[in-house]
């Protein structure tokens, strides 16, 4: 008998012991929770579904008043939800569709880019050119198609900018100068280039090149491009320029005479007439920035050199990466040949025919 009572002293004594030393462990675990908690600065502590699951694991066996006493990164409250929410993703199974099957995304994205591009079509012509492609959808579909992305029936559909100036694109042209620097006898001295792009084709005309464009000049490139030699301009009704000085009313009056409205930009608004724009951007960024001119003929000869290339071999991204003007077949099967201009500046790609 004295023997099992010093045994369970003994066991008490070790129970004892090993119980302050969980407590000491735990409370030592609930600083250190508290000190990396501090390091956030207040920052809300990011968990991921994995240790979200651990911890709702751990917490439902505890159950909420020792939650509330230990917990110190969430409160028990979140760590019991977290656990209610397994137990609903445990039975939650995968919801099985009802009803007639939806349309197919291409078609989807085919609808829409109908609607978008042809403002004045209505369901019932969207559905034939549907059943052109061999895609039957009803037009109650499309109407519901074009009611999700945002698009309106075809009486209150709005002709967007872009339809609207590629359909008179034709007929509008733009003018404009840019400015080089060449050596001459007299040292640097100030060229300016005068060229027009027909916005259709993205043709490009340079009409003169001066150091000096007095209202003379200017009266003399008008009657050129309208009567000594009018190709350029054949067809065009418009022509955009900036209000520079050196579109004089001389120049605009000839242009009149011929059937050509002058159309002047905004002040301060280059966007009014990007496409010229874009290509001072290209000439001065592929060749002339690239160069130092000794004379009015080198830099002719440049410009020049430019231009065919431009025309001939550079794929244009505004017409869908297509050459202007082709000078050679496309051949499949033939090697892969580099062409140069200008000395190796400007390069481009063929197959021999």
């Amino acid at each position: 008998m004295p023997e099992l009572i010093s045994l369970q002293l003994l066991l008490a004594t070790f129970a004892g012991w090993v119980n302050r030393q969980q407590t000491q462990a735990i409370e030592y675990l609930m600083e250190e929770n508290r000190v990396l908690k501090e390091q956030l600065g207040g920052k809300r502590l990011r968990l991921t579904n994995d240790q979200r699951r651990r911890l709702a694991e751990k917490g439902k066996t505890l159950g909420r008043r020792l939650l509330g006493r230990i917990a110190t990164i969430v409160t028990p409250d979140t760590i019991l939800r977290w656990h209610r929410q397994l137990i609903a993703a445990k039975w939650t199974y995968p919801h099985k569709r009802i009803g007639r099957p939806g349309i197919m995304k291409a078609v989807r994205a085919l609808i829409v880019r109908m609607a978008t591009d042809n403002s004045a079509w209505g369901y019932c012509r969207i559905q034939g050119e549907l059943r052109k492609l061999n895609h039957r959808v009803a037009p109650s579909t499309i109407a519901k198609t074009l009611k999700e992305h945002g698009i309106r029936p075809a009486p209150e559909r709005p002709t967007s900018w872009r339809t609207f100036l590629r359909s008179h694109a034709d007929v509008i042209a733009g003018i404009d100068f840019f400015t080089v620097e060449v050596w001459t006898a007299r040292g640097l001295v100030t060229h300016y280039v005068l060229f027009l792009v027909h916005h259709a084709t993205r043709a490009v005309h340079v009409a003169s090149i001066t150091p000096n464009p007095n209202s003379a000049f200017m009266a003399q490139v008008a009657r050129n491009l309208t009567a000594i030699d009018p190709y350029f301009l054949r067809g065009i009704r418009f022509l955009i320029h900036d209000r520079d000085a050196c579109f004089t009313t001389q120049f605009k009056s000839i242009l009149k005479e011929a059937g050509i409205k002058p159309v002047p930009i905004c002040y301060q608004a280059p966007n009014m007439n990007a496409i010229v724009e874009r290509w001072v951007l290209s000439v001065k960024a592929e060749c002339l920035n690239r160069m130092i001119f000794f004379g009015t003929r080198s830099l002719q000869r440049a410009i020049d050199e430019y231009c065919a290339h431009f025309h001939q071999d550079r794929p244009h991204q505004g017409l869908g990466n297509e050459l202007i003007t082709p000078a050679r077949a496309s051949n499949v099967d033939g090697e892969i040949i580099k062409s140069e201009r200008l000395g190796g500046l400007l390069h481009s790609y063929h197959r021999a025919a």
